[in-house]
């Protein structure tokens, strides 16, 4: 049932077809709805956008496509609901709804059959990089091979191709097992899709080409961000009102905090946030925000954990400093010290911040050098997969971010 195609097929016939039969049955097509040609078009927009965005999201390190279902869906259905009561066309509430329930019940047993045949097990060749991977990478069952020979099923091989200690005979072996359709990977490449990181020892082994952001995207990307702040602004000024007042209530001091930060091409800019923190919480000089800064007001404690404070970062973006998705932009100070410690940190800059980003929404807040380091490895496997569908996953992480607190500090 992984067969796309498959998928899709059997989606859009349950999904329409069912409502389509129930609307037959006397007191159904009587009283309740009657069915259009444009039920059949909209629920199977509804089946087809739903069905292939779980599918582009699944292929990134540590997605369990369960527990995106239901965020996918609802978003779906609503951006589709929005767009048919806009352009009127004639058609059922009650075929839609009905459409959308089937199809929730059906990626639930979609998801349930792929996860009980979702066991990944790689066979390695223990040379050079690749001698620790299983202990390196707990999260999939390792196959050691000592020897040229594979007797078990697989999904992939993965060695060090770079090393030295790759025998003439082990190349032989690579070669064959690839005529049979095993794939095999350099130990880098599995890395990073496991981990979602890209190492920055390593990063001489990458084609900084490779690393270049798609500047088509990047075109496409600002446009829908603006569209986006633009509609949702009924929703958030309401929300960015109730804020402010509750930080002047609560504390002396300004509502908003200004602050230069480093920006795409290594440009400072002022960025704005939602005060969280005392008045001069910062006038012995910068310091990161750690677990339990008592420097955090109780407002700011609400606002940092469910990200209302970044809201007004909103005029960063429409401004052209920011992106609602990118690295988190930091202050000069901190990149200064970081560029000397951290090989290749500049990079980062290569793309406009964001309000979130991959880094956030998998490691969280860094409130030291070594959490940085991390941090940096998250940001450029974001640059390197730079693209819709990972804009689109770190999306729905950062509603669930916004639910649980996550990495709020």
């Amino acid at each position: 049932m992984r067969f796309l195609p498959v998928q899709l097929v059997i989606g859009l016939v349950l999904c329409t077809l069912i409502p389509y039969i129930v609307s037959g049955w006397d007191f159904i097509g009587k009283y309740i709805y009657q069915v259009s040609n444009s039920d059949f078009i909209i629920s199977g927009f509804l089946v087809l956008l739903t069905i292939l965005t779980l599918h582009s999201i699944r292929r990134f390190p540590g997605i369990s496509a369960s527990t995106y279902i239901i965020p996918v869906l609802l978003s779906w259905f609503t951006l589709i609901l929005v767009i048919v009561k806009l352009t009127k066309p004639n058609y059922s509430l009650t075929f839609y709804c009905l459409s959308a329930g089937i199809l929730l019940t059906y990626l639930f047993f979609l998801d349930i059959i792929n996860r009980h045949k979702e066991k990944y097990v790689f066979a390695y060749i223990p040379v050079g990089r690749a001698k620790n991977l299983p202990n390196e990478l707990p999260s999939v069952e390792w196959l050691c091979l000592p020897y040229p020979n594979l007797e078990s099923t697989v999904n992939a091989i993965v060695t060090d191709l770079h090393s030295d200690d790759l025998s003439d005979e082990w190349e032989r072996f690579i070669a064959d097992q690839t005529l049979k359709g095993v794939p095999v990977y350099h130990h880098r490449n599995i890395r990073e899709s496991l981990t979602g990181r890209v190492k920055i020892n390593h990063l001489y082994e990458n084609d900084l080409g490779s690393l270049l952001p798609s500047e088509n995207y990047m075109v496409l990307k600002r446009f829908l961000e603006v569209a986006l702040i633009l509609l949702s602004l009924p929703a958030t000024l309401p929300i960015m009102l109730i804020t402010a007042i509750l930080i002047k209530v609560e504390s002396p001091g300004p509502i908003l905090f200004i602050q230069q930060r480093v920006g795409l091409g290594g440009k400072e800019f002022s960025i704005y946030k939602f005060r969280s923190m005392s008045k001069d919480s910062e006038k012995d000089g910068a310091k990161m925000a750690t677990e339990g800064d008592m420097r955090v007001t109780r407002v700011g404690k609400f606002i940092r954990k469910t990200r209302i404070d970044e809201l007004p970062q909103f005029w960063n973006i429409i401004k052209g400093d920011m992106s609602l998705i990118g690295p988190r932009p930091e202050q000069k100070v901190f990149v200064d010290q970081f560029d000397e410690s951290i090989p290749f940190y500049n990079y980062r800059h290569i793309v406009k911040p964001g309000i979130t980003g991959w880094a956030q929404v998998t490691h969280g807040y860094a409130a030291d050098e070594d959490e940085t380091k991390v941090k940096v490895e998250h940001d450029f496997y974001y640059i390197k997969h730079f693209s819709f569908s990972l804009d689109l996953l770190i999306f729905f992480k950062t509603i669930y971010t916004m639910i649980t607190g996550f990495g709020a500090r």
